[in-house]
């Protein structure tokens, strides 16, 4: 009898089990069908046309010399250039260079974005001009990975990073579009800001602010004409990064910027490069976030005893 019962049970459940499975296999295929697509629209296709003089004939960067490569791949799209910077004779260098390759006007401003009291002269020296892209691409880090409390000038440090990393983004963005109904904004995060970094946490959180607002400010303007797009890149082979060698998932800048600016209008969100892409979605999507910061803090240990010896060696 009890046979019988569990084969009438089975009979009824077989058919909406049927169906249920049906229904999620064909989800699981029309999602993973979208998802290709959208990708070879992204990584393949691009969106490389939207970045061009049409928005306005000058692009503005926020940066740190010897960070620029933006700046050229701009240039070499006709976009006028405004270089900002704390160095001039740095911003000088960089900018006959490229009046020199690519016949392009350049103009310089010479501020440093650890103090407030900046943001007229920037102003004042951006005025009249037509800024269609903007590049935020100024900031600082650790000079190495460090316990928050041990960490020298422990006031001073955490000023000058709010203001360089947070204060700067929000204040130029202000400066350059509150007139204008149309542009694109480029706000320059981090992948350390994805997720928690252990020994860089006034760092990897500056850059998580850096995420949010451009997400933020790209709902709010986005069908005013206004692109804001949040970067967040792994790492690249820089002299900053002290990566000599690049590799697939260290690219060198110039291939690097290739690829970020052909997602302009297709992501808000980026980490700017096919296999970094991949890196974010395997750190935010599979592995469980108590384990990446397990494994920031094992590696920032390690690179901090690494300083730490070489110093005393000295």
């Amino acid at each position: 009898m009890q046979s019988f019962t569990v084969k009438v049970l089975l009979h009824w459940a077989e058919a909406p089990l049927y169906w249920v499975g049906a229904f999620t296999a064909a989800w699981v295929s029309v999602w993973f069908v979208y998802r290709l697509l959208l990708g070879l629209r992204i990584w393949v296709l691009g969106n490389g046309q939207l970045i061009s003089t049409k928005l306005g004939k000058w692009a503005g960067e926020l940066t740190r010399i010897g960070c620029v490569h933006i700046s050229y791949s701009l240039a070499r799209r006709g976009f006028a250039l405004v270089l900002i910077s704390r160095s001039q004779e740095k911003l000088d260098d960089v900018s006959k260079s490229l009046e020199c390759l690519y016949n392009v006007e350049t103009k310089t401003i010479s501020v440093d974005f650890g103090s407030l009291d900046v943001y007229r002269t920037i102003e004042s020296g951006l005025a009249g001009l037509e800024i269609g892209v903007l590049v935020n691409n100024v900031g600082i880090s650790y000079y190495y990975p460090e316990f928050f409390l041990n960490i020298q000038h422990l006031e001073s440090f955490i000023n000058t990073m709010i203001n360089v990393n947070i204060s700067s983004v929000c204040q130029v963005v202000w400066v350059c579009f509150c007139f204008r109904s149309r542009g694109v904004v480029l706000n320059i995060s981090s992948a350390s800001g994805m997720y928690p970094i252990p020994l860089l946490t006034v760092y990897s959180a500056t850059k998580a602010f850096v995420d949010f607002f451009s997400r933020g400010l790209h709902a709010e303007y986005k069908n005013r004409g206004i692109i804001v797009q949040s970067v967040l890149p792994f790492f690249v082979a820089t002299k900053m990064t002290k990566i000599r060698k690049p590799t697939l998932d260290k690219p060198t800048p110039e291939r690097y910027v290739a690829a970020e600016l052909s997602t302009v209008g297709l992501q808000n969100q980026t980490n700017g490069y096919f296999p970094h892409a991949i890196m974010g979605w395997v750190t935010t999507a599979l592995v469980p976030i108590s384990v990446v910061i397990h494994l920031g803090m094992q590696m920032h240990k390690a690179q901090r005893a690494r300083y730490l010896r070489r110093r005393k060696q000295h």
